[in-house]
């Protein structure tokens, strides 16, 4: 096993709209708020961890261009720091288009070089974080490979319908593609992503689905993440995570206090954040949990900071 990557994990799937980027942004913001040092790597050209935490028109974000620049030539890579407590991000955007055509001529000399372009990235980042994820893009199958490449472990969000899991093929044949340079790349979990609560069968349904797509014993998360449009919405709009609209929904004035005081209410409004939240953090925990057992079956190979989970 490669030093250092051991919890690198890829949120993948060859579909977009699956919760990919919504999933990164709140998991890593989540964990990093409870304590974990987190970095974030944004492989998608359309940039949209930006709008997830709310970085998209400052200073910071340089539209992939750091990135970009590490993928192709090699140099050092430098994260935005500070984007929350514990949180740094390796920023994505269309700049990474150049880095994929890069990449692809690469790969027609030296297939495994440009494959590990990512893993030769991080590699010397890694002792400074507990966990890596990676939000991969639904295209870009260079990108795509690279960021599994560097992954020790591939999350793979879903929804319930049939269309949305055509993507997991398109998974498991490029997780078949990185197997030769990262051997112990695993499968964390699939997720459900934009559940309807109330569609029981539904969700069995889908979970036979993935079944059958994955074969059976294929690991499927009990938690899953409801859908909530205006949670989701607001969350963007205002930039923050879900349990950080979660507590400014519960921080804000009741509606008796803004009538007493004659005052418009500008704070949330998304009573269904409290929700998402809590199920993020079912998540979160799931993930960790997974990720700590496999290290605690396996000793020998367990990372030098499996301490660092709290």
């Amino acid at each position: 096993m490669r030093q250092g990557l051991e919890r690198v994990v890829a949120v993948v799937n060859g579909k977009g709209g699956v919760g990919k980027t919504t999933i990164t942004a709140n998991i890593g913001g989540m964990l990093a708020a409870s304590g974990y040092r987190v970095l974030l790597v944004d492989m998608d050209p359309q940039g949209n961890l930006a709008e997830e935490l709310g970085y998209t028109n400052k200073p910071v974000n340089d539209d992939g261009l750091a990135l970009s620049r590490t993928l192709a030539s090699g140099s050092a890579a430098k994260p935005a720091t500070g984007i929350r407590g514990n949180l740094d991000v390796l920023m994505g955007g269309a700049h990474l288009d150049k880095a994929a055509a890069g990449l692809t001529m690469k790969a027609r000399k030296d297939p495994s070089a440009a494959k590990s372009a990512l893993a030769n990235a991080l590699a010397p980042l890694a002792a400074n974080y507990d966990l890596i994820f990676v939000d991969c893009p639904p295209g870009q199958e260079t990108l795509q490979q690279a960021a599994l490449a560097a992954a020790r472990w591939a999350l793979i969000p879903v929804k319930t319908d049939a269309s949305s899991r055509k993507g997991l093929r398109d998974v498991a044949r490029r997780l078949d593609a990185v197997i030769d340079i990262n051997p112990n790349l695993d499968l964390l979990g699939v997720v459900l992503f934009g559940v309807n609560r109330s569609a029981h069968r539904v969700v069995e349904a889908a979970r036979d689905g993935i079944q059958e797509d994955l074969g059976q014993g294929a690991p499927i998360l009990s938690a899953t993440i409801r859908h909530a449009e205006a949670a989701a919405q607001e969350s963007r709009e205002r930039g923050l995570l879900a349990f950080e609209l979660e507590e400014a929904l519960l921080a804000a004035p009741k509606w008796w206090e803004l009538r007493r005081n004659n005052v418009q209410h500008d704070g949330p409004r998304s009573k269904s954040a409290v929700g998402v939240a809590e199920d993020f953090q079912a998540l979160g925990e799931e993930i960790i949990a997974r990720i700590t057992a496999s290290e605690a079956a396996a000793p020998a190979a367990a990372p030098a900071k499996a301490g660092a989970a709290r």
